[in-house]
């Protein structure tokens, strides 16, 4: 299994968790886990976690390339929906 991690700041990381599980839900799964969001795609998962200061991402796939699609589809989305605050996504990938 490939794992990334991403912690992005933002004071609005449960808006955002919800916007991306809203637009991402209309052709992937969405779970709740606790107060965590996993969105479910055809390739892996990326679970989203509220902080005060941060929303917190982990993705996971069975392949690296899967992952790197997961990071991509999330990541992208996120800065997109961010754009004005100017939030970027950089991801660690774990060997």
């Amino acid at each position: 299994m490939s794992t990334a991690t991403a912690s992005v700041a933002t004071t609005a990381a449960p808006r955002y968790a919800k916007q991306l599980a809203s637009h991402l839900g209309r052709r992937s799964e969405i779970r709740e886990i606790g107060e965590d969001i996993a969105i479910v795609l055809t390739v892996g998962e990326c679970r989203l976690h509220s902080t005060e200061t941060a929303l917190e991402m982990t993705a996971t796939a069975a392949t690296e390339d899967d992952l790197q699609t997961v990071t991509k589809v999330v990541g992208s989305h996120l800065e997109r929906f961010g754009q004005r605050n100017e939030l970027t996504v950089t991801w660690n990938f774990e060997k």
